[in-house]
């Protein structure tokens, strides 16, 4: 029962016109009354921004912020993978034979996220992991790894909740929300960096420009809490041993290695 009402909920809520107000709400001068508020309620870490609370104009201003150079550090190792954002490891597993992946005890395509089956192809028997931004963290996406872009594209249109209880209760959010998916090509196979729209706003700024890659790079930012979807080739990747899910993550932070197909570290 309670699934149903749920779900109601989320797509009378989800349309373009609440979309528009809450976005022209989030920009407006009068969004910056709410600016305290918002920062107490989540509890954001002022000292690590990069301006003082008063400086935000707007709530989407607040959202989008950036952080001191030295808030994060971004692990050197060559092998090393790294977090793209700030966020909670909500699940990690493998992607199986048929495309599929079970998140939340529920299945998912990857041949819907994606939406190429010779894209699909490369990741089959490899490795997903789900990490969960919320309203508090920071919003801006960086390099999980050094590579070069192969594939930039969107898919999707509207957006539905992609917390637990959208992950539990939603259709397919993570394979049919609006989303934004660069592939990359590293020295040991490609990782597709899926940034997944959350309820209300589909933004996903890119702010990168060519097609090479630094590690811990900015790439993007969100205009809202959302999710990212790592996923990467079979036999290229191996989750650091620490992690176990939840887990929460900030930039920078190794979340494992990349392998050769021996099994070598690169």
């Amino acid at each position: 029962m309670f699934k149903h009402v749920y779900r109601l909920m989320i797509e009378l809520t989800n349309g373009k016109w609440t979309s528009v107000i809450l976005q022209h709400f989030a920009r407006s001068r009068i969004s910056r009354f709410v600016v305290p508020s918002f920062a107490k309620i989540y509890k954001l870490n002022q000292e690590e921004m990069e301006k003082s609370l008063h400086e935000y104009p707007t709530l989407h201003d607040l959202f989008i912020r950036t952080l001191r150079k030295e808030a994060r550090n971004i692990d050197k190792s060559e092998n090393a993978v790294v977090s793209p954002v700030d966020a909670v490891i909500e699940d990690v597993g493998s992607i199986n034979q048929t495309s599929e992946m079970i998140v939340k005890g529920k299945t998912y395509s990857i041949l819907e996220m994606l939406g190429s089956q010779e894209t699909v192809n490369k990741y089959l028997q490899g490795t997903y992991m789900i990490l969960y931004l919320s309203p508090s963290h920071y919003h801006r996406i960086h390099s999980p790894i050094a590579g070069t872009i192969v594939k930039q594209w969107t898919l999707g249109s509207k957006s539905y909740p992609v917390n637990k209880m959208g992950l539990k209760y939603g259709v397919r959010t993570l394979a049919k929300n609006y989303r934004m998916i660069t592939e990359v090509k590293t020295a040991n196979g490609h990782i597709a960096i899926v940034k997944v729209g959350a309820m209300f706003v589909n933004s996903i700024e890119k702010t990168h420009k060519g097609m090479t890659l630094q590690k811990g790079e900015e790439m993007a930012y969100f205009s809202f809490g959302s999710t990212i979807v790592l996923l990467f080739q079979k036999g290229t990747f191996q989750l650091d041993p620490s992690i176990q899910t939840p887990k929460d993550i900030r930039i920078g932070e190794k979340i494992g290695v990349m392998i050769n197909q021996d099994g070598g570290t690169k």
